[in-house]
């Protein structure tokens, strides 16, 4: 029986558990997190931090002296210098620590890629001493500012001018376990996820999934849509970059996963890592669109196996998308049934719950969820995903300050209007109309409608249009848009379009449901007054 020693329990980690144990391996993981959810899926469990070498080492030691241990893995993870250490000092099958330092470190990652002529942006590196801004010469704006060594977009930020410089690098600096920060020439163009199975040193690239990063600055990623749908010329360019960064890291065994970019001046290297890819694609979307165990082939290549068939089985489209909040703090969940029963969704992962604080993602561990479908057809693919996220509504708790903060102040908004008349009307309109005091929790709620609302075209960032929006909180939160209303009535203007245009679904629930709790408290006139400052 072949042993494997796994890094991490978390959800990105529990395909590789199920396919080690589905082959009759006995499989031995070791996660930071007591309550991982993989933690029941493998023969022996360790509480151990990943970044414990020592200790991971001594469990592995372990492992080998009580059953035999063929190898070491992890998948999306930032943990592959881990794995390496482990390999080198076991003489199991592996990279070196060197090549998975060089993969995890950004710093050493660029200097590996300008060496070997390989198309990346140009960087320096900033340790927190002096002015960051004076390393910039002869650099061009829009820069990125990240730390050298954290995932899932932490701390990663767009500067458009060197006012931003030292802000942005401070606040990288914080996410840096080594103390640095690399500033790199912006890279536009539509991004690209790959992955590769490296065995023996031959390269197969397994395929690629289009990103859809949004929220500038900063970088999050509402999901990827597997294959890319990018011309067969672009698709091949971008794979063979790929393996030329793959070999100037001095990956030779195991896997890679690569973020490229399309730029004007052709394909870039974002980043590449000695690792299969989170974020549902290794695990989910790579096996659901193709057929290819991209995972299977992982594992095989960490205990010594050949990697095996990798070739697609059959063609189909995978998309995941990503469930995101406003800032607060839970009160309910609803919808994940009916997400569940939309035809094409496959997968469904709630990564909060009552009680839980939430924000406005600014990075990829800040969402609240994700779907995933696949269909035969692109599209429906899509929509199946889409409308799966769109069925769920996170309702917030009323009267809280950072989602008064959020709607009301700067931020980024969920729909962009574009009807002059509706601009317009925003733009005259009163924060409200009436008495605040005379309203009750049992109270009818109006809002003054807007002209053209039918004729906005904008989708918020879970695809819902605008005015579906606005039907919806009008069905499910009790406000009715009544030009004519009751004489004594309170009509919210302005202030509940804000709400709309900002939050969506969620920004206009909130609004009402704090309009009721504080007409309950007594304090509504304080409440809208504090919050149209």
């Amino acid at each position: 029986m072949r042993t494997i020693m796994i890094l991490g329990a978390g959800i990105m980690q529990i395909p590789a558990m199920r396919i080690a144990k589905s082959r009759g391996w006995r499989v031995v993981v070791a996660d930071g997190n007591p309550e991982a959810e993989g933690r029941g899926l493998c023969d022996r469990f360790e509480h151990v931090d990943l970044k414990d070498r020592d200790g991971l080492l001594a469990l592995a030691r372990g492992c080998r002296e009580a059953h035999g241990l063929d190898g070491v893995f992890t998948a999306g993870t930032d943990f592959s210098t881990s794995v390496a250490w482990i390999a080198e000092n076991m003489g199991l099958p592996g990279i070196r620590c060197e090549v998975a330092l060089r993969a995890t470190d950004k710093a050493l990652m660029r200097e590996a890629f300008a060496r070997a002529g390989v198309p990346s942006p140009r960087f320096t590196c900033w340790t927190g001493k002096g002015d960051p801004g004076a390393l910039l010469q002869g650099f061009q704006f829009p820069l990125v500012v990240k730390p050298v060594d954290n995932m899932g977009a932490r701390g990663v930020r767009r500067v458009d001018d060197r006012a931003d410089i030292a802000g942005a690098c401070r606040e990288a600096l914080a996410l840096s376990r080594s103390s640095r920060v690399i500033l790199e020439e912006y890279m536009e163009g539509r991004e690209l996820s790959l992955d590769a199975i490296v065995d023996g040193g031959r390269i197969t690239v397994c395929g690629a999934a289009d990103r859809h990063i949004c929220f500038p600055p900063y970088f999050v990623e509402l999901g990827h849509t597997m294959p890319t749908d990018l011309g067969q010329r672009e698709a091949e360019e971008a794979c063979e970059v790929f393996r030329a960064g793959i070999r100037a890291l001095g990956i030779d065994r195991g896997a890679a996963k690569g973020d490229i970019k399309m730029t004007p001046r052709g394909a870039m290297i974002g980043e590449i890592a000695a690792r299969l890819s989170g974020g549902y694609m290794s695990g989910w979307t790579f096996p659901l669109s193709s057929g290819v165990d991209v995972t299977g082939a992982a594992l095989n290549v960490a205990v010594g196996l050949p990697a095996g068939d990798l070739a697609a089985r059959f063609e189909k489209v995978s998309a995941e998308r990503a469930l995101i909040s406003i800032p607060g703090t839970v009160a309910e969940i609803s919808g994940q049934d009916r997400a569940r029963a939309v035809p094409g969704v496959v997968e469904l992962f709630l990564r909060t719950g009552a009680g839980s604080r939430v924000v406005f993602p600014r990075n990829n561990v800040e969402k609240c969820g994700n779907v995933i479908s696949v269909h035969a057809d692109r599209r429906q693919a899509i929509e199946a995903a889409e409308r799966a996220i769109a069925e769920i509504a996170i309702r917030l708790v009323p009267l809280s300050e950072p989602t008064d903060r959020f709607l009301f102040g700067a931020g980024t908004d969920a729909f962009t209007l574009s009807r002059q008349e509706n601009l317009g009307a925003l733009a005259t309109m009163p924060s409200w109309a009436g008495d605040p005091s005379r309203v009750r929790p049992q109270s009818a709620l109006f809002a003054a409608p807007l002209p053209a609302i039918a004729e906005e075209k904008c989708r918020d960032w879970h695809g819902i249009r605008f005015e579906e929006a606005v039907q919806r909180v009008a069905r499910e939160c009790g406000i009715k848009l009544d030009p004519h209303p009751a004489h004594d009535a309170l009509v919210l203007g302005s202030v509940f379009w804000r709400a709309m245009v900002r939050g969506s679904v969620q920004g206009g629930a909130y609004l009402l449901d704090s309009v009721r709790s504080a007409a309950e408290r007594g304090t509504l006139p304080h409440y809208l007054e504090g919050i149209c400052v």
